[in-house]
């Protein structure tokens, strides 16, 4: 029988403690994976335009933003602080552009892995600055993930194209993509690119939690700036026979991809690296979507398939896991941990490139 100290020891521990945000965090990404699911469906039924669809889901995000953050209260922001947070808005602009022509060309497996791409900012801080003991692992690290996008790209996750797959066909109901090229997956590879670099910008711009929050919303405004005039191209040029392009409504691809794609999930990766020291491009945040694109797929009904998805995930967490890994240091060494795009860096180990 365990006493009453043992159990308040228990409940006191980290871990037991985490829980809770660990649940928020898989309920978060689960709810941003189904938005993303629900604008590919979106996208390939109506033949929506991409980038109208997006700005049309910054004006409303942006706002919230600003109202919920009030970045003109408090103490007032500096210059240093508000011009490349502007800039990061530009960035922030060409990885939604980049994103979702991808999303809309690869499916929703491809473009969600392809974001863990940004791990490659690791192996190019390595190569430029890093210890040579480090340089071959990380680009042992940048192989595995390649060679995962490689998979993907030849439907190793999909069914049809599965080599441990035994179907003969596809069923009529179930939603089947095509293989691609290498060429194709570069623009949601690259979109992962700029997802981690804006990650970076805003890491250290912002030292502090509240002022990221406030930085934050002056980047989803200034991005939702910079995508005006390519949603009016798209809108009033971009169309074929010169005539405006009309965007269907749909309540719920709209309102999933403005509450849980841009504002709920920004607020539940903001927990998971200020509470769970989780950032975005490691093997754990990769783990938890993972398992929300296998409950996506089936609820979903798209070709899927299992094996297949496993062994590319695989290979990218292994290649994540290398690519942003440090030099350990000894058990009783003094670590401070500085959280980058999936690296805790040594206090020993100092990068002159935010990675």
């Amino acid at each position: 029988m365990m006493s009453p100290g043992k159990v308040s020891e228990d409940r006191g521990s980290p871990h037991f403690r985490h829980t809770p945000l660990q649940i928020i965090h898989i309920i978060g990404n689960l709810l941003r994976i189904w938005s993303v699911y629900s604008m590919y469906r979106y996208l390939t039924q109506t033949g929506a335009p991409v980038i109208l669809f997006l700005f049309c889901c910054l004006i409303p995000a942006s706002i919230l933003f600003l109202i919920l953050q009030k970045p003109w209260k408090g103490r007032p922001l500096s210059n240093q602080q508000v011009v490349p947070s502007i800039i990061n808005g530009g960035i922030t602009a060409l990885y939604f552009i980049m994103w979702g022509k991808g999303l809309k060309s690869c499916g929703p497996v491809r473009a969600i892995l392809a974001e863990y791409s940004g791990a490659v900012l690791g192996v190019l801080s390595a190569v430029l600055y890093g210890r040579r003991g480090n340089v071959w692992k990380k680009v042992g690290g940048l192989v595995a993930m390649l060679a995962s996008f490689y998979l993907l790209a030849q439907g190793w996750a999909m069914a049809t194209y599965s080599p441990f797959s035994f179907k003969d066909s596809p069923d009529a109901e179930v939603q089947t993509e095509q293989v691609l090229g290498v060429t194709e997956m570069v623009v949601p590879i690259f979109a992962g690119v700029l997802s981690a670099l804006r990650r970076v910008i805003a890491r250290r711009v912002s030292l502090k939690n509240q002022l990221k929050r406030r930085l934050h919303a002056i980047t989803i405004a200034s991005a939702t700036c910079f995508l005006f005039p390519v949603a009016m191209w798209d809108m009033i040029i971009g169309s074929p026979s010169g005539s405006s392009v009309e965007l269907p409504f749909s309540a719920w691809a709209f309102l999933s991809t403005i509450l849980f794609g841009v504002i709920l999930i920004f607020y539940v990766d903001s927990i998971a690296e200020e509470r769970l020291h989780m950032v975005f491009s490691s093997p754990r945040h990769l783990m938890v979507a993972g398992g929300c694109i296998i409950v996506m797929e089936v609820v979903y009904k798209m070709d899927f398939s299992l094996p297949g998805f496993l062994i590319c995930c695989l290979l990218l967490g292994f290649g994540i896991y290398e690519a942003t890994s440090l030099e350990r240091t000894k058990k009783d060494s003094v670590q401070n941990p500085n959280l980058s795009n999936g690296v805790l860096d040594d206090e020993n180990q100092v990068s002159p490139l935010p990675i």
